[in-house]
């Protein structure tokens, strides 16, 4: 079954703007700690973060965090966004979740041309057909030898269904649907917005960090206002030769992201 993407920002540090200002406002300040939240007004703050943007000094943004609940993605995009560290994930298990019936992600390419379109579901439908065999199988074979070994048959009907997910599930496509919570600071997500925003990124992990944007910049638009990818947050693209060529395109669109 086919899915959409769909992201939402579920927490964030309260007052995200305000607690990073007064952050910056300690770095530069002779006055102690007990201060540093004193006359941040909105004008004040506003200037602070506009300030440390435009000096590039970060470190004052790692303070703030935004969670995010994820769906609607593939375990392609899973493999991605994972290799961004500075970063707490919580993924649905696909061992202790039978996928019965998975939903998956339908790439614009393939959605786009009706023969390959038929053929790729006709593979996800036979990769459902064998991962319920196979998970049968195993449960099955599971739970006759726990039984055998004096298990209660109905705690060796819920052990043996874990153990047979935990192997049928390398038959499961990267285009099968997860769902995940993703927990960045700020420093962290300039730095996936940076990279995943950029026209060259894979086009799913692309949506994600634009949708991902979107929301982050409704609740701290000071903060995020020149993240973006590279052409837009720094004015240039360091992709040389392998530029997408339309760095005009790319800064109308991530200035006018959420207006």
């Amino acid at each position: 079954m086919k899915t959409q993407l769909k992201v939402e920002l579920i927490e964030f540090t309260p007052n995200p703007e305000k607690l990073v200002a007064a952050a910056a406002k300690l770095c530069y300040a002779s006055f102690g700690v007990e201060n540093i939240m004193d006359d941040l007004d909105e004008n004040k703050t506003t200037n602070f973060i506009s300030m440390l943007n435009s000096i590039g000094h970060e470190s004052p943004i790692e303070h703030v965090s935004y969670t995010f609940a994820i769906s609607g993605v593939s375990r392609a995009l899973l493999a991605q966004i994972t290799r961004h560290r500075l970063a707490s994930y919580s993924v649905r298990s696909q061992r202790y979740v039978n996928e019965k019936q998975f939903e998956y992600i339908i790439p614009p390419e393939i959605e786009n041309m009706p023969e390959a379109k038929e053929l790729y579901i006709k593979a996800m439908e036979e990769d459902q057909k064998t991962y319920l065999k196979l998970s049968e199988l195993l449960k099955n074979k599971h739970k006759e030898e726990l039984i055998a070994s004096g298990v209660d048959p109905i705690e060796a009907d819920k052990k043996a269904e874990k153990k047979g997910n935990e192997d049928a599930r390398f038959i499961l496509p990267n285009a099968c649907e997860t769902k995940m919570v993703v927990t960045m600071n700020a420093r962290s997500l300039n730095n996936f917005f940076n990279l995943r925003c950029c026209s060259r990124a894979q086009w799913e992990i692309r949506d994600l960090a634009t949708e991902m944007l979107k929301l982050v910049r409704k609740v701290s638009p000071t903060l995020f206002a020149k993240s973006g990818p590279p052409c837009y947050a720094y004015g240039k693209c360091p992709e040389g030769k392998m530029s997408c060529g339309s760095i005009k395109h790319v800064k109308e669109k991530f200035t006018n992201l959420i207006l």
